[in-house]
């Protein structure tokens, strides 16, 4: 009996990996964790995977039944999730997220990091379909196989991105945190955009 199904794992793992952006990620993931100790770096490298497997993996198996039941949409999450991105993205065009009081004590691995920067409602959209799609248990565990291998590359890539803070000095993590606001505001707008969108058109 066939138990890996490669086409599912490779549409499913493209399509996390494009959405979640493990190259994206990186210059942002600099950006929030400058200053800190390279173990407590390193520590939420892994945090930051672990949280958003975590809320994919539960959406993946209840998102669905949890979005019915609190009677919430998907341009709603996505909505949401923009909101929150634009809101650390002023922080960071800004500088307030050098300041001690912003970066020290705020455990950034689990919000914005692991939610909803990388579990945003994109990937959180895909993975309820991809789960409801797959027929048979060689889909489903290819399914399964992509999201862990797609939340391995992404901190091989934080994990791994510490090594530039060594080459680009404290001066280079200003420049890169300056541009990661930048991306980062306009990945919210363009969330917030595709909700509004997807109000219009299912209104």
């Amino acid at each position: 009996m066939n138990l890996f199904d490669a086409t599912v794992f490779g549409s499913v793992f493209l399509t996390l990996f494009v959405i979640m952006d493990p190259p994206g990620i990186t210059p942002i993931f600099l950006a929030l964790t400058s200053g800190r100790a390279t173990k407590v770096q390193r520590r939420m490298a892994w945090q930051a995977a672990l949280v958003a497997f975590g809320v994919i993996a539960v959406f993946g198996v209840f998102g669905q039944q949890v979005l019915d039941y609190l009677h919430v949409s998907v341009p709603a999450l996505m909505v949401a999730g923009g909101l929150l991105l634009l809101l650390v993205a002023l922080d960071l065009l800004t500088g307030k997220a050098e300041e001690p009081t912003q970066t020290k004590d705020v455990n950034v691995a689990l919000v914005p990091l692991g939610m909803p920067l990388l579990a945003g409602p994109g990937a959180i959209v895909s993975v309820i379909l991809a789960v409801q799609k797959a027929e048979g248990v060689a889909q489903e565990v290819s399914v399964w196989g992509a999201i862990v291998a797609v939340h391995l590359v992404l901190w091989l890539a934080m994990r791994f991105s510490l090594s530039v803070i060594r080459v680009i000095k404290d001066s280079g993590v200003v420049l890169v945190t300056r541009l990661s606001g930048m991306l980062l505001s306009a990945i919210a707008v363009q969330q917030i955009a595709n909700g509004v969108t997807g109000f219009v058109q299912g209104a």
